[in-house]
């Protein structure tokens, strides 16, 4: 028997804020946290990205950290520390726990300061084992690095460990600070927008990049109930496909996705009509955001549930945008709304029509995550 994989902590940091009341209340009032570049050292100033709202001496100075850490860790602790203090595991036991972490840009903000030498936390590995080291918990730590679906991998991961029985509970989920490689990468794929993002408008130019970080705690269902935890949200299924098609567009049909989508409605054992709200990867280039809704129609046809995308609000994370995006959407679930689309105005033939969002119950979100190469990843979120 297949145990119920219980999400019981959650922690996040994005450019909406710090903590989940903070993003869930900008969620709700659909404020924006894209702006102008404030903390990034980079040439392109005329691109607007989505911030964690903090310079790195204010947030190492607020976690009594006096060594130099990438980013990536720093914004990457905060979001772990709140999700290990709301689940309230018992830390100091032998039990395993293992964490898994999805980044790509890992400690690259620094070696850009210290170049040509290479920063000691260059490799995304070591931002990981920085940001374990910090807690000093866990058993073990991994990271997984497949573009912009590597935080849900890292959730699908867990939940498999979880499922095989090689773990009682796991910590997953990705961070993933902005560098200036990083925004020069975007910038030579001319997918930058330089104004804020438009997902699935017709006028759609592009995105914008953000940064952040977001942590769920995952536990066997019986594990969490015996010893007095509350579940927050339950994660019924995930999907994973890599269609291959190409190394940064997605294919017309929207293969992968649909093949991710499909999955996880299969290990959560739902139908398409079961699903109540999609929080969609939806990133604003013309290529994704028509590829995706291809992908979308496949799966649901005529009845296609509401579906949004908050990247409009905080910028696309890249590989922390699976874990943030599913907190987003936890705290849908738990507050029952629908996040509304920011920035739309005008319908594409080509794309499905985001939802004007509002107040509602909901039993089941799928959130997507789609990465470079056709990784492909769809998280399935069902109520408590």
């Amino acid at each position: 028997m297949i145990p119920r994989i219980a999400i019981t902590g959650a922690g996040v940091v994005s450019a909406l804020g710090f903590g989940k009341n903070e993003n869930l209340a900008a969620l709700r009032q659909c404020r924006c946290g894209i702006s102008a570049v404030r903390y990034l050292e980079t040439r392109l100033r005329n691109c607007p990205v989505g911030e964690v709202p903090m310079p790195d001496r204010e947030i190492s100075k607020l976690l009594s950290i006096e060594k130099v850490l990438p980013r990536t860790a720093l914004i990457g602790i905060m979001a772990l520390k709140e999700a290990l203090e709301e689940a309230g595991l018992p830390l100091n036991d032998d039990s395993p726990l293992p964490l898994i972490s999805g980044t790509t840009v890992g400690g690259m903000d620094l070696s850009e300061k210290t170049y040509p030498e290479f920063s000691e936390y260059q490799d995304c590995g070591s931002t990981t084992d920085a940001t374990a080291d910090y807690f000093g918990c866990f058993s073990n730590a991994t990271t997984i690095s497949t573009a912009c679906s590597s935080a849900a991998n890292a959730i699908g991961f867990g939940a498999n460990l979880i499922r095989c029985g090689l773990a009682e509970r796991v910590v997953a989920g990705g961070a993933e600070s902005l560098s200036s490689y990083h925004l020069n990468g975007f910038n030579s794929l001319m997918i930058l927008d330089r104004e804020n993002c438009r997902p699935f408008d017709l006028n759609r130019a592009g995105l914008n990049l953000g940064e952040g970080a977001g942590f769920v705690v995952l536990e066997r269902e019986e594990s969490a109930l015996r010893r007095g935890a509350r579940p927050l949200a339950y994660l019924g299924g995930f999907g994973n496909a890599c269609d291959a098609f190409h190394q940064t567009a997605s294919s017309e049909n929207g293969e992968g996705a649909y093949r991710a989508m499909l999955q996880a409605l299969s290990c959560s054992g739902l139908r398409p009509s079961d699903i109540d709200y999609v929080n969609a990867h939806g990133t604003g280039t013309p290529n994704n955001d028509a590829s995706e809704s291809a992908a979308l129609r496949r799966v649901f046809g005529d009845k296609m549930p509401p579906v949004s995308s908050t990247k409009a609000l905080t910028g696309h994370t890249t590989s922390a945008s699976g874990s943030i995006e599913a907190i987003f959407s936890i705290l849908a679930l738990q507050h029952g709304f629908i996040p509304a689309q920011y920035a739309f105005s005008t319908a594409d033939p080509a794309c499905i029509t985001p939802t004007a969002g509002g107040d509602r119950p909901l039993r089941h979100v799928l959130c997507n995550a789609f990465g470079f190469g056709g990784n492909d990843s769809s998280l399935i979120l069902s109520h408590a």
